[in-house]
């Protein structure tokens, strides 16, 4: 098989009895701007969907011991640790943690691999879908990266806990007191003063004082005879 280049046309031969059947396909390569632009244009899954999910998920099984009340789900794209701008998953995972789409789909533009980076099963372009409930939370909550859900499907933020606060009191003439919130910084660094390396150094001048100092004569006492015959009579 050849082409010929003055005119689009292929022109093939088969040297063999056996009877082959040729197709040719004209195609072009897709980028993930535009399946992105695709993926927007076939919808969004409704909120209730995903709520209706969220009770199955978390009602209580009678026969078993232990009963799930909540879930934390992340805001935060597992692949590229970001927060989702366009969140989406498979229909064909079980999961409710969604990816970015467009960081999916740039990733599989160059190195198509179609894994759900969740679950790590198969995730194709047709089974995507974009996720309403997580786009009403994202574009209400803006300022966290964890979310909770409960059993009536609703959510509540997740946030921080604020480091502890210590109150100083000071005492103001005989019955008043003032107490001024003083924040705890667990990082700053605190001057330490060896009182002991002070301490030996004096006593080890006062050792070198004594070592040098040559210890004090004996007092001599002098008795004359007179005085020992007065003693002794």
């Amino acid at each position: 098989i050849y082409n010929n280049t003055s005119k689009n046309r292929l022109t093939g031969s088969f040297l063999t009895p056996l009877t082959y059947s040729l197709s040719v396909y004209l195609v072009r390569q897709l980028t993930s701007p535009l399946l992105l632009q695709r993926l927007r244009m076939k919808g969004i899954r409704s909120p209730d969907h995903s709520r209706a999910l969220i009770k199955e998920k978390l009602t209580a099984d009678p026969d078993s011991e232990i009963a799930t009340t909540s879930l934390r789900v992340s805001l935060m794209c597992p692949l590229g640790k970001m927060r989702l701008t366009v969140p989406c998953r498979a229909v064909t995972c079980s999961h409710l943690q969604c990816f970015d789409a467009a960081l999916y789909l740039q990733m599989n533009e160059k190195k198509p691999t179609w894994i759900c980076p969740v679950c790590d099963k198969k995730a194709d372009y047709e089974n995507l879908i974009i996720d309403g409930l997580f786009l009403e939370i994202l574009n209400d909550c803006s300022d966290v990266d964890e979310i909770k859900f409960q059993e009536d499907g609703t959510w509540c933020p997740m946030r921080p806990k604020k480091d502890p606060v210590k109150f100083s009191v000071h005492s103001v003439g005989k019955s008043s007191v003032v107490a001024h919130p003083v924040e705890l910084n667990l990082n700053k660094k605190t001057d330490v003063i060896d009182l002991t390396l002070e301490s030996s150094s004096s006593s080890d001048d006062d050792d070198d004082d004594t070592s040098t100092t040559p210890p004090s004569k004996r007092q001599c006492i002098y008795i004359s005879k007179n005085e020992e015959i007065h003693a002794k009579g």
